[in-house]
């Protein structure tokens, strides 16, 4: 039996595997520097949000970037965009925007992390 592993990282799992595949979802017009927050809604329709989700939902009790956001799950942009997106389409999260002096301060904070 082949185990998915890798000895330093542990279990193998490839990022798009969290979004069963998709690459497209109402999170696709996300700006990086767009305000993520918890509207402490509960989940409806059947919906259950993943483990990921979960993070996301505690992560966002207070506005977070959606860069801020994919930087702590440590996932790939379009990985969380397509999470947001779900979340946002069963109204768990609201998407605002930066005002100028806070986006100014959060892209720079993202430049100094890039270095």
């Amino acid at each position: 039996m082949t185990h998915w592993m890798d000895e330093e990282a542990g279990p193998v799992v490839r990022p798009y595997a969290l979004i069963g595949g998709r690459t497209r979802s109402s999170g696709d017009k996300l700006d990086l520097v767009a305000m993520v927050t918890s509207t402490r809604g509960a989940p409806s329709g059947g919906f259950v949000p993943s483990p990921e989700q979960e993070r996301i939902l505690a992560m966002v009790t207070t506005p977070t970037s959606v860069a801020d956001v994919a930087s702590d799950l440590n996932l790939p942009l379009g990985v969380v965009r397509v999470l947001l997106g779900d979340l946002q389409d069963h109204k768990l999260i609201s998407i605002g925007r930066a005002s100028a002096s806070e986006r100014i301060l959060k892209e720079v904070i993202n430049g100094l992390r890039a270095l």
